[in-house]
């Protein structure tokens, strides 16, 4: 039974049974005319999603990194410019994708722990005279620190400069988890994934495109084929793929979207945010700290934990899932045996929660952790009944 117990990692996420179920079906024909009735529905719905009336939505089977290179090869060529910040391994990843392409790369680094730096963006665009630089890129949610970035303070640097540069966001650990708003920040490419906030398996990047970004294909000149906008555009608008569609996923992205709006997208928030706050109550009990800097930073989809130095959060890790059969999120690139992560978004619940905490709590225990079993699981509850009865008191 050991398969029962719930996963803690910030993705793949944990599947509900309600989409399991929704994704149990037959094969069906995806040249069928009821197979075009799934999709204009989908993706009309997934506009709320990124909070979008503009743009259009395009998903391939993929992960996020597949959307990550549909961005980049739809809408930029060999040698063009892009300003990136560099402060966690998945914009680190994005780096090194956009320098296998041949893109030019600007890079502001900064420190692990910090968000996008809006000023340090701000001051770069304004230096480009020029408008060399085509894009700026940002990761919204960075998993390997559970740092979440400020896209409004970017847009807002980047209209103080009048800069026409092209705005990507990755926003694949945020997206149906926290507050996403393409067309308030004029966000250009915004790229997300099934796993995460959509709790389905991996298999489909999912990507918000603007009209910005749609003429920009007139000039890109970086090859593609599998993530041709223009093919699946072209395909979408006739009720078909331009090949084989993951069809199963589709389905269960279809129930995942009812249940997102069932609950009501700002309660989805909330309730990620809730979470957050009691596993951080958790963390201040133990004594220990986040790898975010500042509260403002904190991420309501991952937390990414440092363990005392004389520790290895690997190990930790391991004997989490050795012992008790619980998987957390291992330290990534300079996190490497200094932190663990806690990954607390999609379908998760406050008791959900408090038995990841328990586990991991126990865990740190065996390894002689100095911590008082029992107080970050103590802390959580005390916060989440707390809340309730707030929540109580004010309804009534």
């Amino acid at each position: 039974m050991t398969g029962q117990n719930p996963v803690f990692i910030p993705g793949p996420t944990n599947i509900p049974d309600r989409l399991r179920h929704a994704m149990n079906i037959p094969t069906v024909d995806h040249r069928a005319p009821d197979f075009s009735s799934l999709l204009a529905p989908m993706f009309a719905d997934l506009k709320k999603v990124f909070k979008t009336e503009t743009g259009t939505v395009i998903t391939f089977p993929a992960s996020g990194t597949g959307g990550w290179e549909a961005a980049i090869t739809n809408t930029l060529s060999p040698g063009d410019k892009v300003l990136v910040a560099r402060f966690g391994m998945f914009s680190h990843r994005w780096i090194d994708m956009c320098e296998r392409h041949n893109l030019d790369v600007e890079v502001i680094e900064c420190q692990w722990g910090d968000g996008a730096p809006a000023d340090l963006y701000g001051k770069r665009l304004a230096a480009d005279t020029n408008h060399e630089i085509k894009a700026v890129l940002v990761t919204h949610n960075e998993t390997a620190t559970g740092v979440r970035s400020d896209i409004g303070a970017i847009r807002n640097a980047m209209d103080a400069t009048d800069h026409p540069a092209m705005l990507y966001v990755d926003c694949v650990s945020s997206l149906a988890s926290m507050d996403f708003r393409m067309d308030e920040w004029q966000v250009d490419l915004a790229v997300s994934g099934s796993q995460k906030g959509f709790m389905l398996a991996t298999g489909m990047a999912i990507i918000g495109v603007s009209q910005k970004a749609l003429n920009a294909m007139d000039t890109a000149k970086c090859p593609r084929c599998f993530f041709d906008f223009r093919d699946m555009i072209a395909a979408n608008a006739k009720g078909s793929y331009p090949y084989t569609p993951p069809i199963q996923l589709m389905a269960g992205l279809r129930e995942s979207l009812d249940m997102l709006f069932e609950e009501g997208l700002e309660n989805v928030y909330a309730r990620h945010f809730r979470i957050a706050e009691g596993i951080r109550c958790a963390v201040n009990a133990w004594g220990l700290r986040l790898c975010a800097n500042t509260p403002d930073l904190y991420s309501d989809t991952v937390s990414a934990i440092y363990v005392p130095e004389s520790f290895d959060s690997n190990q930790l890790t391991d004997h989490a899932y050795d012992a008790y059969s619980v998987s957390f999120g291992i330290g990534l690139g300079e996190m490497n045996k200094k932190a663990f992560r806690i990954g607390h978004l999609g379908s998760l619940t406050d008791v959900m929660a408090l038995s990841g905490l328990a586990a991991i709590e126990m865990a740190m225990k065996d390894l002689k952790y100095p911590i008082e079993l029992g107080s970050g699981v103590g802390a959580a509850q005390e916060y989440y009944r707390q809340f309730k009865c707030n929540a109580q008191s004010q309804a009534a």
